[in-house]
């Protein structure tokens, strides 16, 4: 592969025929791969299927009665996180994926019930070394050149005006009036849910503008989800999202390997559920045994493939890059 190959030639999407579109979907696909394999990763293959999920605060799976109302339900998977890290458990070595992942309620321009994740992970990489790896995506397929790494507290200051870090919950209602925000729930609202309003409405649509992404790093500890808190300043989580053109295309962390920590955070995902009224999820037992000794430090990712392909054409919605849309299929 070329150390800078030019951007992928695409179609005319919404005037494209399917198989032009077709074409520039496999096109990206490969591309990918050949990134991944030229990396040492190998591809893999895990269930959509499975009798456990890894449960997240807003996130819902779908259940499905399998085998009839009286045996365990099975999920289809939200993404293929958990079962790959069992394979890194037994010794996998770095493997990557494209994954069909599902999440109930999701509909939108950017979002659909079905998808497909590039999902990968690299035991002892950091994010200093993932770094290259995303500028290096999004070169082989967007054109763009470098990549920009902004801390979240960085970016909140420049776009929000107001610091993660110190904000008092009256600093951050006020800068959601200041903003146009709007709380849903009243004054009340955490500053974990002001975080992510304001990240969704204000500072990510800003982010990877002018031909060059953005990696969004260091994320306050509240929004750690599973990422490994940093050792020289445990307020922050060494997490990350990438942006292109004010669009989230990929999410990821340096994982913590700790089970008791794994088990803990799944109980606080839980707890946060039943607080908005949505159903606790089963705790994943197996992913759980993995965690240990056997589970190698490194980082995992995420990223958006129909959003990879939707940028990739010009595009504004995923159902113009895709042969079915949802209501399609």
């Amino acid at each position: 592969m070329p150390d800078r190959p030019a951007k992928l030639s695409t179609p005319s999407i919404g005037v494209a025929p399917l198989r032009e579109r077709l074409a520039h979907r496999a096109r990206v696909r490969a591309t990918l791969r050949g990134r991944f394999d030229g990396a040492g990763f190998i591809e893999v293959d895990t269930p959509v299927l499975s009798l456990e999920v890894l449960p997240e605060a807003h996130i819902d799976p779908i259940p499905v009665a399998v085998d009839g109302r009286e045996a365990p339900v099975q999920w289809l998977q939200a993404s293929p996180e958990a079962l790959m890290k069992r394979l890194l458990a037994e010794g996998s070595g770095a493997i990557y994926q494209f994954a069909r992942s599902f999440r109930a309620g999701e509909r939108g321009a950017l979002h659909d019930v079905e998808f497909v994740l590039l999902e990968w992970y690299a035991p002892g990489a950091t994010l200093d070394a993932t770094a290259p790896l995303l500028a290096a995506v999004c070169r082989d397929v967007l054109g763009t050149e470098g990549l920009e790494r902004l801390s979240c507290r960085d970016a909140f200051r420049l776009h929000a005006g107001v610091d993660i870090l110190s904000a008092t919950p009256a600093d951050w209602r006020e800068a959601g009036r200041r903003l146009g925000v709007a709380a849903p729930h009243g004054t009340d609202d955490p500053p974990e849910l002001w975080f992510e309003l304001l990240l969704s409405e204000v500072v990510g649509p800003q982010l990877g503008r002018g031909g060059r992404p953005t990696a969004l790093e260091l994320w306050p500890a509240t929004q750690s989800a599973f990422a490994r808190l940093d050792p020289e300043d445990p307020r922050l989580a060494r997490r990350f999202e990438l942006f292109v053109d004010g669009v989230e295309l990929a999410n990821g962390w340096e994982e913590d390997t700790s089970r008791a920590l794994l088990a803990a955070r799944i109980d606080e995902a839980n707890r946060i559920r039943v607080a908005a009224g949505r159903p606790a999820l089963p705790v994943p037992r197996r992913l759980l045994e993995a965690h240990g000794a056997s589970m190698p430090e490194g980082v995992g990712a995420a990223l958006g493939f129909d959003r990879l392909v939707m940028l990739a054409a010009g595009a504004e919605t995923l159902d113009a890059v895709r042969p079915f849309g949802l209501r399609e299929a």
